[in-house]
């Protein structure tokens, strides 16, 4: 049985237990600063362990959390990934702490030049809630592959699943190497403050503010995995039977709470009721009933449902085309949270609703005459973590791929990019910065230490000792001839 979230809360003086803990890890890792490859797959090892022999506990505690959420649902959106991630650093591990060879250039070519990859000393991971097990823990992965200790702060809105983590971490690790503290939002802003080595944190663009204002104190590096507007741009070729199934699937997911979940589509003009058609046949065909079907996830929480109300009421005041697709005709139970797939049509720029992160299953829809008019109206806002283009056209991908910028792009489908473990999954500029997984994560969790060794036998560099004279400037004038 999992611990009451609230006990592990109340046993715990957050600000004290935060800094102890801290404290730990640091001298912790001053006395063993370099982890062998043997003891960092030693701890992946462990860890593995510890997902496969709790993958029903922590599922029941996530839905617990939402209230409604299927546990192949979990398993695949979060334990799945998390074994990927697995495979894919013991597999590559040996090959990213080798250093690197650099060239070092005529006047130091006696000199060997290499980079060593140093672990940083201790990373804190701060959580969101929408995936309070992969986003936790795929951070965490990444930072012991690159020999780092890790301080875990998950969401305050997932109480469960936070103590669960708490609790199976702690029987995973010595405190010293991994651990999860938990606590409210005044927790979160505390953990964000404390002077790690590298900071990570994972949800939205406005609490990402703070964060970085809080870190900025003690310089700490941070990596930012946000959000925003992502659009799922439809071309004039595309086959719109399969957009629309494609993208229906990456909204209904965890009833849109994702952060690369498609936030609003953009169609030329003529084909939204076909779109329409074809979504709703695609909706109907995963949840043949949405009042009350398990495998369709609820809202997380009551301030996340009414904000959703919100957004869409303010959409209808405004003139917006609220279009419910609702296979069964039942009407979810008032106080489910069960929120059913809605499209928003005839949007303006005024609305709340194409102006933050919708982070559910309202999907607007805006057309476009030419595709020019839609490319401008993509770089016109701020640059989203995900961009989705359904079209087979090469001339027109490519057009796009060079035009737009986003952390990511999906091609004829939507949030599987995610999943790539050999690619950098990462924002730009307001919908993040940064990348914790694949190669280009182990890197960015790592110090870069050059280091150059020159025989004791010869040295090259004496040429430009003093007295200055002929000697160097023939040498220079040799370099810059070059």
């Amino acid at each position: 049985m999992v611990a009451d979230p609230r006990e592990v809360i109340e046993k715990t003086s957050i600000n004290e237990n935060m800094s102890t803990v801290l404290a730990k890890q640091r001298a912790a890792f001053m006395e063993a600063p370099m982890p062998s490859l043997e003891q960092r797959l030693g701890q992946i090892d462990k860890f593995r362990e510890m997902l496969i022999s709790h993958t029903d506990r922590m599922a029941e505690a996530a839905a617990r959390d939402f209230g409604n959420r299927h546990k192949q649902e979990t398993t695949s959106a979060e334990f799945t990934v998390l074994l990927q991630s697995i495979r894919y650093i013991k597999k590559n591990l040996r090959k990213w702490m080798k250093p690197s060879r650099r060239a070092s250039g005529l006047l130091l070519a006696d000199v060997k030049a290499r980079v060593h990859y140093q672990p940083l000393g201790v990373v804190g991971v701060l959580s969101p809630w929408n995936y309070p097990f992969q986003l936790a823990l795929r951070p965490m992965l990444f930072a012991l592959a690159a020999g780092n200790r890790v301080m875990i702060k998950p969401s305050e809105h997932t109480p469960h699943s936070s103590a669960a983590l708490a609790e199976l971490i702690g029987d995973a690790f010595a405190p010293e190497q991994v651990a999860v503290v938990t606590g409210d939002a005044q927790a979160a802003a505390d953990f964000s403050a404390l002077p790690f080595d590298h900071l990570i944190f994972t949800g939205s663009s406005h609490i990402a503010k703070f964060v970085l204002q809080a870190a900025a104190a003690h310089l700490t590096p941070v990596t930012l995995e946000l959000g925003g507007k992502s659009p799922a741009l439809i071309g004039p070729d595309c086959n719109l039977e399969m957009a629309a199934k494609r993208i229906a699937f990456g909204k209904a997911l965890n009833a849109g709470q994702t952060c690369v979940a498609p936030d609003y589509i953009l169609l030329p003009q003529g084909m939204q009721q076909e779109f329409i058609k074809q979504f709703g046949r695609a909706i109907e065909q995963m949840y043949p009933d949405i009042a009350t079907n398990p495998d369709y996830t609820t809202i997380i929480n009551d301030r996340q449902f009414a904000r959703l109300q919100g957004l869409r009421e303010d959409a209808r005041s405004k003139g917006a085309g609220i279009i419910e697709v609702n296979p069964g005709d039942k009407q979810p139970v008032a106080d489910s949270r069960r929120m059913v797939p809605t499209l928003v049509t005839e949007v303006s720029d005024d609305m709340q609703i194409m102006q933050e992160e919708i982070f559910g299953p309202l999907l607007p829809i805006v057309t476009y005459s030419t595709f020019d008019e839609a490319l401008d109206y993509i770089k016109a806002r701020p640059r989203p973590l995900a961009l989705k283009l359904f079209e087979d056209d090469r001339a027109v991908r490519q057009r796009v791929l060079e035009q737009t910028h986003s952390g990511g792009v999906c091609i004829n489908d939507t949030l599987f990019h995610v999943a790539v473990e050999d690619m950098p999954f990462g924002g730009i500029g307001p919908s993040g910065t940064g990348t914790y997984n694949s190669a280009e994560g182990f890197y960015r969790l790592s110090h870069a230490k050059s280091v150059l060794i020159r025989p004791s036998w010869i040295n090259l560099a004496e040429s430009i000792f003093p007295p200055y004279g002929k000697k160097l400037q023939e040498f220079l004038n040799r370099i810059s001839s070059r």
